[in-house]
């Protein structure tokens, strides 16, 4: 067997974290605790996490921040913690870099059930080790590297953001409805709703310098879903 996979628990509630972080430890995880943005940034650098919690509200600096700089870190999944009310966390979350989102209250059963589901994502898609490079006009995409560019030029993708566009590229004739993109990214035990497909869609536009009225890239299929643009 491996070694365990590694958790990092962020939330400036000592106590809850303490709970969510004993859940984890039952089920077999190795997880470190951080209370704010300094020290979520610190402990990700130093205990290299598989996977991060990351509550939005932190002192120091909030969520939001703590994820745009653990982006550049590590790829490692990233499930935010957002309050019932604020849709705006959840969408900027998503825009730099989270992965899943997780609406508080919660149980922390939930919570384990969602770190399992996105820890049970494949690193890479099955097709990905043998899959030749995709071209649609000037976007190169490479499953084997994992590397995409535009005009030569390398864009910097989350392993989610890369994902939902390889899939997308190695089948360049099939326009994808949302939940059939969740259940090739996300797998099928993911438990969110579709609206996290739209803004990882909107965040691989702007980093592709793609417009949604005129797509070079990625193309809007209405009453459907997504698919690419024809080359």
């Amino acid at each position: 067997m491996g070694d365990p996979l590694r958790v990092l628990v962020v939330d400036d509630e000592r106590a809850f974290a303490d709970v969510v972080a004993s859940y984890l430890r039952r089920e077999g995880f190795d997880v470190d605790l951080a209370h704010d943005g300094p020290a979520a940034v610190a402990a990700t650098r130093e205990y290299r996490p598989d996977l991060i919690v990351l509550d939005v509200m932190l002192p120091g600096f909030d969520g939001i921040e703590a994820c745009r700089q653990i982006r550049a870190l590590t790829d490692a999944y990233v499930i935010m913690l957002t309050a019932r009310d604020e849709e705006v966390d959840k969408v900027v979350g998503l825009a730099v870099g989270a992965d899943d989102y997780v609406v508080k209250p919660f149980s922390p059963r939930e919570l384990i059930a969602r770190v399992r589901a996105m820890l049970r994502r494949p690193r890479t898609t099955p097709t990905s080790s043998s899959a030749p490079p995709v071209e649609v006009g000037d976007l190169a995409i490479d499953p084997a590297a994992r590397v995409a560019s535009v005009g030569g030029r390398p864009v910097q993708l989350t392993r989610t953001e890369f994902d939902l566009l390889e899939h997308m590229a190695t089948h360049p004739r099939v326009a994808f409805s949302r939940r059939q993109l969740i259940q090739a990214v996300w797998g099928g035990q993911w438990y969110g709703d579709d609206h996290v497909v739209d803004v990882h869609v909107a965040h691989l536009r702007r980093k592709l310098g793609d417009q949604a009225d005129a797509p070079r890239y990625i193309r809007t299929v209405r009453g459907v879903g997504y698919g690419m643009a024809s080359p």
